[in-house]
Parts: structure tokens; sequence; C-alpha cells
């Protein structure tokens, strides 16, 4: 013992019952631990037993070889856990031996461990009622996460950083139970940006006098979007691809465009959207503001009846539609008279896998059929394109594949706080309703109360979580008719609803003016949210009118997913989709969407078919696709046969066609076809 004590850089000392922890320490390095008990002297304590820690027990040795060890340490460091009495004891114990010990904050882990780690302000970490290290606070992290389920290195990463900035491990715990301080679950925040931009004055603008006058009637100025896409070129007819954040007003430059050429006599508006909710949002608003200028009607189906009973009418001066109803009226042949303004809302749908190739195509269709109409015609000049989205990661590329002028204006109106917790399935709706009550009892200093739009991924879980809010709140989703959205927009629009619950597809893009935004799921339907359709969403957070500031609450549940195809956890997917760049607008086309695209281009351009591909933003293995065409007999030359037609009618890709022909031939139950077909989507 002698030769392995010569020096000791600290012996530490910490109470442990009755007797005392010793450690002994040099160069970083533990060179003993051993339990030494004191014995009341007629002079005050001595050491009475001393026993050196060993692999197989306890190995007893001299009290004296302890006061030689005290007396060759370089500092002696009592645990400030050791109770009061426990420290007098052992000072009163050193002076016999002329010896100074030093109180130091330590790790209560660490010291019943026989480790010495002194702590101090900066690095102690709160756990119930004292303080330990670092390194034993995030290995109590640890145990509770794999309690919790197994989490992500992102998850964890980000954990451990709030539990070094917060420095108590109950509050960093508390998240996996869905914590709601707001200083502690707070990610970040996105801060309101203004680009500098001289607003156009409305009575500077020369459009038709109706137009003129109804915008006159709303504004002084143009926002700073629509102010720079009409000094770039929107009142004279060029095509414009208009990027530019949620909330700052760029529907409001293709509105302008269609209405104004419309009333000028160059041709009605279509504007065209990929959900029917949206186009239902869309034809409503466009009749109230404009009903009394112009007739305005909606199509987005195959079916000529709405259901409120209304037939589309393609003679109208304003079209409202989704992508896939204007272009089955396309594919069939339909006369949509002449269009003088296209406006495609969304636009960044072109990335999509399913939808993306057919909103490709139905441009392609669409730019022809206007083209073709100018050529035989000396009154109607074409169309001009007007291309709306939020979020583009590619914005130039798709402006030059598109053939239009970028607009793009970087501003946020309000700044965004992004909070993320964690919880499971069945504590979520528990946490949503603490949130809904918190923001509808704020008012901001615009006078209006704080609403939540709650993002899930089904109908019934939309229906379960409304069930279980305290305050008034709706279900929003695509099981409602028209009426009954319509109804729970006005009543949200008019403060009488503290949240709606609706699925991500449907409402990602209906103007619900809430400041707070939250993700039940971050899945949209059994696929996980793309950063786009992220950015998308949570910028329906505060708006500038009613809000000082948007809230975005993620509840994560850990090692979570909806459905066997996907892939990743959610709490791995919320940090890709909080730390994550905009994905680039890019239409990629595998054998069966080229084929479908091809088929309808040849039924819509005949000859032109290739010319029609050829101008499509993806990139159409033409050739091939026309092989496969003629060998499915889909067409006949450049002619689409009967089965080519009924394919591209009912936008079936070749696999789907070939189940339904087959199950035709062997006189299948209709209902067996369709759940053969259900059955091959789900592979």
């Amino acid at each position: 013992m002698s030769e392995q004590v010569q020096r000791v850089d600290t012996l530490f000392l910490h109470e442990t019952g009755d007797d005392y922890v010793a450690v002994a320490r040099r160069g970083g390095e533990r060179l003993f631990r051993a339990r030494l008990e004191l014995t009341e002297r007629d002079a005050g304590p001595r050491p009475g037993k001393f026993r050196i820690k060993t692999g197989g027990g306890e190995e007893p040795r001299s009290p004296d070889q302890f006061v030689e060890i005290a007396r060759r340490a370089d500092r002696i460091r009592i645990s400030q856990q050791t109770s009061r009495r426990g420290r007098e004891e052992l000072r009163e114990m050193l002076d016999a031996y002329q010896l100074e010990a030093k109180a130091v904050r330590t790790c209560r882990y660490c010291a019943g461990k026989g480790r010495y780690s002194p702590i101090t302000s900066e690095t102690a970490i709160k756990a119930d009622d004292e303080y330990i290290c670092q390194d034993c606070a995030v290995r109590e992290l640890e145990r509770e996460l794999a309690f919790n389920g197994n989490m992500t290195g992102a998850a964890q990463a980000r954990l451990e950083e709030l539990l070094f900035e917060e420095q108590d491990l109950g509050k960093i715990t508390g998240l996996l139970g869905g914590n709601l301080d707001p200083d502690l679950t707070k990610y970040d925040e996105v801060s309101a940006t203004t680009d500098e931009i001289d607003p156009v004055p409305v009575s500077d603008l020369d459009l038709h006098p109706d137009v003129q006058e109804l915008l006159e009637d709303r504004f002084d100025d143009l926002l700073p979007v629509q102010s720079l896409s009409v000094e770039n070129g929107l009142v004279e007819g060029d095509d414009q691809l208009v990027v530019s954040a949620t909330a700052t007003g760029k529907t409001l430059v293709g509105e302008m465009a269609g209405l104004n050429r419309l009333l000028e006599g160059k041709g009605k508006m279509l504007f065209l959207v990929p959900l029917v909710a949206l186009a239902n949002q869309k034809h409503e608003d466009f009749e109230d503001e404009y009903g009394h200028l112009a007739n305005v009607t909606i199509r987005v189906g195959s079916s000529r009846i709405r259901d409120d009973g209304h037939a589309f009418d393609p003679s109208a001066d304003i079209i409202v539609g989704t992508y896939e109803g204007i272009d089955h009226a396309l594919r069939t042949g339909k006369d949509l008279g002449d269009i003088g303004t296209v406006v495609i809302d969304e636009v960044h749908t072109l990335k999509e896998d399913e939808r993306g190739h057919r909103l490709d195509g139905l441009v392609s269709r669409l730019k022809y059929y206007c083209e073709e109409r100018a050529k035989h015609s000396t009154d109607y000049g074409g169309a001009q394109w007007v291309y709306l989205s939020a979020t583009v990661g590619n914005p130039g590329q798709l402006a030059a594949g598109l053939d239009a002028k970028l607009v793009e204006f970087e501003e946020r109106p309000v700044p965004i706080e992004r909070h993320v917790t964690f919880a499971d399935g069945q504590e979520k709706p528990d946490i949503e309703n603490k949130l809904v009550r918190r923001e509808f009892d704020r008012e901001s200093s615009k006078g209006y109360k704080g609403q939540t739009i709650i993002f899930t991924n089904s109908r019934r879980r939309c229906n379960e979580i409304s069930r279980k809010l305290d305050y008034p709140s709706a279900p929003y989703h695509a099981g409602l008719d028209y009426g009954e959205r319509k109804s729970v927009e006005r009543k949200f629009g008019d403060q009488d609803l503290a949240a709606v619950v609706t699925t991500a597809a449907l409402a990602a893009g209906v103007d619900f003016p809430a400041s707070q935004v939250v993700f039940d799921t971050l899945a949209m339907g059994i696929e996980w949210l793309s950063v786009q359709e992220f950015e998308q969403m949570l910028g329906r957070a505060g708006r500038p009118d009613y809000h000082d500031r948007g809230k975005v609450y993620m509840l994560v549940e850990p090692d979570a997913s909806y459905h066997g195809s996907m892939e990743g956890t959610e709490e791995e997917i919320a940090f890709k989709l909080l730390k994550g760049e905009m994905e680039d607008v890019v239409t990629h086309y595998d054998e069966a969407a080229a084929i479908e695209e091809t088929l309808a281009n040849v039924t819509v351009g005949g000859t032109a078919a290739k010319r029609l591909n050829d101008r499509m933003i993806g990139d159409v293995p033409t050739k091939h696709a026309l092989g496969k065409l003629v060998e499915y007999e889909f067409i006949d030359g450049v002619t689409p046969t009967p089965l080519g037609r009924a394919v591209t009618t009912h936008f079936l890709e070749p696999g789907a066609a070939f189940m339904i022909l087959d199950g035709v031939r062997k006189g299948k139950d209709p209902y067996d076809v369709v759940a053969d077909l259900e059955l091959r989507g789900e592979e």
C-alpha cells in the first residue's frame, strides 16, 4: 500500500450510512476505494476500521494506513451530500493530524459508487431534490428513453442538449410524457422577415374598371409579393411562377390576372388546385367575391353534377377545378372555350409520386389545347399561366421548366415558435386539449382569440380527438359533405370554434386563420410528411392581421410508425423535418407513369403526342411508352383504341387496367375486383 500511495492527488470522503467511502485518485485514475469507520476516543473521533474494496470483497488494513494516505494527499475533499454531523466528525478527525479538508459539491450517484465527480453551478443537473453530474444525468435519461421505447440518435441528441441547457432531469424526462412548459418544449423560433419592397399603389394599376374598383375598395397598396408580380409583367400577360410563404397574398396575384383578362375579353379563368376541399372553398369564395362580375362553376371529377346538385358549366367565365377534374375534361374532349388565364395553385405537387406526373401531363395538354384553339381563332391569343407555391427547393429550375418568370418573395409575416414534446397515441388527445385551451384563452394584441388546427392522419382519429376537446371544436375531413365543411369554415372564421381537427391531406391548403398548429402525427395517410408538406402546414400558424406570432407543436411518439411500408420512426422524421432542406420539385417517371401520360397525350394530341411529352418537366421515355401502348393494344397508330380510351378516361395505370379486364373476362363480382385492386395498391 505504501508504494501504491506515495502520492495522491485527491482523497475523497463521502458518508454512506454509519460509515464513509474513501476514494484515492492520482493522475485522473482511481487508485482504490475503501470503507472507513470512525471510532470515538477520549480525544475525539479517530480511524477505527479501514477496508479496501477488492474484486472479491473487502481487505482489512490498518487505520494508520488511512492516516498515511491522508497525509500524502495533495487535497482532501468531503462531499457536500455528507450530513453536517458527518462533515464535522471528519473535520475533527483530520484536525487531530493537522490535515485540512474542504467540502465540495459532488454527484451523489458517483459518490455512492466511489467516483469523485465535483460539479459546479454550470455542470450540475437537478435530479429530484439533489444534483448530479452530466454523465450520470445522461445515463438516467438513456434509462428513461429505453423504458419509453427506442429513440433515434437525433432525438436523443436533442434531449441531451436540452438536458444541459435546462440542468433539470425531471423536466426533460417529463417531455417523454407530454410536458408542455413552452420554455422547455421550444425547439427554435423562425423569425419574421420582411423584404424591402416598395408597395405598388392600387390606384396606379391600369386594370379593367370593374377590377380596379374592386381592388380599390379593398386595399390602398398591394402586398409585397403582389407588387413584385405586377412589376414583373403580370398585367402585361407574362407567365409567372410565384413562390412565397403562406398568408403573404400570392393567391390574389392569380385572381387579379385572371379576372382582368376575363373582363377585357381575353378568355375565361381556370383556377386549379390539387384537392376537392380546396376547389370547393375557392368556388364558394369566387362566387361571393366575383359572382356579380362573372359566372363561376366548379369541376372536381368526372361527374357533371356536384354533390349540391349544381351542374358543371364548361361555358362559365371562371372554372374552379381539381387537376384531375380538368384533365378528365381534356381527355374526354370537352370544349372548355377560350381560356385567358390558367392559375395552378400548389404547383409543388409536381414532385409527388402519384399526382406529380398527372399535373405535369395536364399542364402540357392544357397548353396544347390553348395553342390549338388560338391557331384557329382571330380573336383568341392564348392563355397566361400563373403558378403558385409556398414551398419550392429549386425555384429557378422549376420556373425555367415551366417557361415562366420567377417571382420569389421570402417573407414570413409573423414569427413562428416550433415546439417538440413526446407522447404516445393515447396521451396525445389530453395534451392537445391543454394546448387548445391555453391558446383559446389568450387574445392577441389585435383582439383575436388563439385558434388551433390539429393535423392527424385519419377521419376516425379526427373524430376521436375532437370529441375529447373541452372547448368548441369540429372534425374536418372528406367524410363531411360540402355544406358541413363550409359550416366548419364559417364557425372557425367567426371564432366560434377553438379548434378544427383535420386530416393532413385535406386541409393543407384550406384557409383557416389559426394561431397554432398541432401535429398529432407526422404522417399523411400511410406516408410520412415531406419537408414541403410540413412547411406548408406549419405556415398556417399565425396571420399578420390576426396574430402576433404563430406556434407549432409536434407531438412525437417514440419508435412509432403508422404503416408497415413506412421507413423510419416518428421521432426520426420529426428532426428531419425540423432540420430539413426544401426538396427540389422534380417530376419522376416510372414505366407506368410514362405509359399513362403518353396515352393521355395521344388521346388529346394525336400526332402531336411526342411534342406534348417533350415539353413536360419530367423526362418521359416516349419511344418505349409508345411501344408498350401498342403492345397493350391501348393505341392503334396515333389513335386510342376503345380500351385505351377507357383506360385514360379512368386514369388507370396498366397493371390496374389488366386486373379489371381479367376480372370482367372471368365474370368476377365487381366488389371482388375492387378488393383485388386495393390489395394490389398495398403491395
